[in-house]
């Protein structure tokens, strides 16, 4: 038997290709229009809501989008000119003005002005004073009274220092400050005799210093009046210079008349001597021994004081 029209259509139906296929694609497009639309609502959700340090962590970031804290924000491609920084001009900060002082032009013009003449000045005064083809100066004090220390008399006198006929040795030091100015003198250098511990301190006269230190002998001796046990031939702790007489003023400078130039913005303000009275060697600048020597007419050899 042959089957009837209804089943024979029936059967080609079913077994329809082009059909199936209307249906299948059908189908296949309305799943894909279903995820775009949730990826979409998913990317818009995402964008609203900030971002969450506890959350967890999102996806990778595509090559187009790039995730960042707060947000989305696409990827900016930096340029070789982005990585240089301008100024606009309303920032940009002037250039330092150069100070026309510092230039050599101007230099050369206040030196012929005289602009540094004041500095110049106190720069020779300091030459003057470290200047080694000149002397150094000094203040030494002496007793010119007779006082007996261990059965011996200490007195010395520029009149004893007068009637030497050799250099004399300057001993009997005691004091470190004093030791080390005497250690600091040159042959050549020049020096106050200054009498101490009398009715009428001052200074004088002059004398030379003609040979450098050496050790003092006196510390070695038990039966000198400056004998000292912790100096020892090994190790000796003071030294002396020997000296010779130049010349006696006529009239003392007095303690009270150096003191009188002593004061505040005088011309023996910082002389050692005077702020240091205990000190037996004392430093004189070119200054104070020029000054000193003006406070003098004339000597009683009869020459004229410089």
């Amino acid at each position: 038997m042959k089957p009837t029209g209804r089943k024979r259509q029936a059967s080609q139906t079913e077994v329809d290709p082009d059909e199936g296929s209307k249906r299948t694609r059908s189908k296949a497009t309305e799943e894909a229009n279903h995820y775009k639309r949730r990826t979409r609502s998913s990317d818009q959700s995402t964008s609203s809501a900030p971002a969450n340090k506890t959350s967890s962590p999102q996806a990778p970031p595509s090559s187009k989008k790039k995730i960042v804290k707060k947000g989305i924000a696409r990827p900016v491609k930096k340029s070789a000119k982005s990585s240089i920084t301008t100024l606009s001009p309303r920032n940009a900060k002037p250039a330092a003005e150069k100070d026309p002082r510092h230039t050599s032009a101007f230099s050369e013009v206040a030196i012929l002005n005289g602009a540094n003449h004041d500095h110049d000045e106190a720069s020779n005064e300091d030459d003057e004073e470290d200047s080694p083809d000149r002397p150094s100066y000094w203040l030494m004090k002496a007793e010119p009274d007779s006082r007996i220390e261990k059965g011996k008399d200490v007195k010395f006198s520029i009149d004893d220092l007068k009637r030497a006929v050799e250099p004399e040795a300057w001993d009997g030091v005691r004091n470190a400050a004093a030791r080390n100015n005497m250690r600091s003198m040159l042959k050549g250098d020049m020096a106050f005799f200054y009498r101490s511990n009398c009715k009428i301190p001052g200074i004088v006269g002059t004398m030379e210093i003609v040979r450098e230190h050496s050790v003092d002998e006196s510390a070695f001796d038990k039966e000198h009046p400056y004998y000292d046990e912790k100096s020892t031939r090994d190790r000796p702790k003071w030294c002396v210079v020997h000296v010779e007489y130049r010349r006696k003023f006529d009239d003392i400078v007095t303690l009270k008349e150096l003191q009188r130039y002593a004061r505040p913005g005088g011309v023996l303000e910082n002389m050692q001597t005077l702020k240091m009275s205990r000190l037996s060697v004392s430093k004189v600048s070119k200054k104070e021994w020029d000054f000193i020597h003006t406070l003098t007419i004339t000597d009683l050899d009869g020459a004229q004081t410089p």
